[in-house]
């Protein structure tokens, strides 16, 4: 999920105020200086369209066309000076809308949404630069009919006091399936989850590219048995839509293409009905959103 804080800017007024002493006309200016509020609620709207979903390296959907709208709050609940600088709770909500229904149940009245997910976390900025954020994930498939309960832990580092324009921003994660199945792979709802990656940017004039790339592992249960999921590596480029005034958020256009190399077991988890027999999968995606 994608942090990001909208601030106000303070109110400079410059008042010349004429004042008679001794029958001499002087001029005295006083500055007034608002103090600028920052709103402790914040967040992001917007949908992505995809040539293919994919999830943790398990091909969900390949077929027809692929709608994402998702939609984030962030509540500042504490901000400090100390070890631990911000306290903030996320709330997240995100869809994923399928036109061709490979796996709506039959009857269903819904058969094009296949999955609502909805996010609730807490996320701890401390020592300035790192943010472990833990988050409740609920999987609701709505055509096919099933749920699964899952928590993500997720350890993030800014190193860009560092490195500068080339930090890297590492992140860490473990992701436990509580009910359900989260991937279809056998075995998954047993077992942990583990991801490394980075996701490196850099701005261009307006634009901005960022390269994630992520590894996605498995114990000897979440991909039944496999320990390698899957690798990815993608470029993002994001640009502002500096048309739209500022009044109704801050709106980007963004594109991308994401590579995926897949373990077998991944590979093999993918229902026969868009299953390719291969290991290599390439996303294609495109998104317009506002941050608030």
């Amino acid at each position: 999920m994608r942090t990001k804080t909208l601030y106000t800017l303070a109110a400079l007024a410059l008042t010349p105020v004429p004042t008679l002493v001794a029958g001499t006309t002087t001029t005295e200016t006083k500055t007034v200086v608002e103090q600028a509020k920052e709103s402790f609620i914040t967040g992001d709207l917007g949908v992505g369209v995809v040539s293919q979903y994919i999830s943790r390296g398990v091909v969900n959907e390949n077929q027809g066309f692929i709608a994402q709208p998702y939609m984030d709050l962030y509540i500042k609940m504490y901000e400090g000076d100390g070890f631990l600088n911000k306290v903030q709770l996320n709330l997240g909500l995100w869809a994923s809308l399928h036109s061709n229904k490979t796996f709506a149940t039959p009857g269903s009245t819904l058969p094009a949404w296949y999955e609502f997910d909805w996010m609730p976390g807490l996320a701890f900025t401390f020592a300035k630069n790192f943010t472990f954020t833990a988050t409740y994930v609920e999987f609701d498939f709505v055509a096919p009919n099933a749920r699964a309960g899952n928590m993500n832990f997720n350890l993030g580092y800014d190193d860009t006091d560092l490195l500068g324009k080339w930090a890297l921003k590492p992140h860490i994660a473990a992701f436990k399936s509580l009910f359900g199945n989260p991937v279809g792979v056998p075995g998954a709802n047993q077992g942990w989850y583990f991801e490394v990656g980075i996701a490196p940017s850099y701005a261009f004039g307006p634009a901005t590219l960022t390269i994630p790339v992520n590894l996605g592992l498995g114990d000897d249960k979440f991909y039944g048995g496999e320990t390698y999921g899957y690798l990815s590596a993608g470029a993002n480029l994001a640009v502002p839509l500096a048309f739209i005034p500022e009044g109704f958020g801050k709106w980007t256009l963004s594109s991308g293409v994401t590579f995926y190399h897949q373990g077998d077991n991944a590979a093999a988890a993918s229902a026969p009905a868009i299953n390719d027999g291969g290991t290599t999968q390439w996303v294609f995606s495109g998104a317009v959103g506002m941050t608030f």
